[in-house]
C-alpha cells in the first residue's frame, strides 16, 4: 500500500443502487451518504471525490433512462474505475455495494490507501 503524506484525492466508494429496487429517493440518500462524507474529507484537507459525482451528469447528457440501461453500464462504473486510477486512495463507506467492493479490489491491486473509517484517515489541516 503507498503511504502518502499530506493531502490526498480520495474516492469515496459506498453503496448506489444496492438494497434501493432502484427507487429514487433511495439511490439519492446514497448519493447523498457519499457526499456527506465527502464533505468531512474536504474539511480535512483532502480532496474528495465521488464517481456518481461525474457519471450522473454524463449519464443525462448520454439519454440514461433508468439505472441498468446501456447507457448505464458504458458509463456509470468504467467513470468511477477512471477516476480511482488517478487517486491516491479509496474510502468505502455504508453497506453491500459490488460496484464499491470493486473500487476496494482496484484500489489495492494498484497498490493505493484503502480505507473503511474516516477516523484512520490523516486530518491535514
Amino acid at each position: 500500500m503507498t503511504t502518502v503524506s499530506g493531502p490526498q484525492m480520495i474516492l469515496v466508494a459506498g453503496p448506489y443502487r444496492s438494497g434501493t429496487g432502484d427507487d429514487p429517493d433511495k439511490l439519492a440518500a446514497n448519493v447523498q451518504a457519499m457526499n456527506d462524507t465527502a464533505l468531512v474529507l474536504f474539511r480535512a484537507g483532502h480532496l474528495p471525490v465521488t464517481g456518481e459525482a461525474l457519471a450522473l451528469p454524463l449519464l443525462e447528457t448520454a439519454g440514461n433512462t433508468r439505472p441498468g440501461d446501456p447507457v448505464y453500464e458504458e458509463i456509470f462504473h468504467p467513470i468511477a474505475e477512471r477516476l480511482l486510477a488517478r487517486c491516491d486512495a479509496v474510502l468505502r463507506i455504508g453497506g453491500p455495494s459490488e460496484g464499491a467492493d470493486r473500487m476496494v479490489a482496484q484500489a489495492r491491486a494498484e497498490g493505493k490507501a484503502v480505507y473503511t473509517d474516516l477516523g484512520h484517515i490523516p486530518d491535514v489541516r
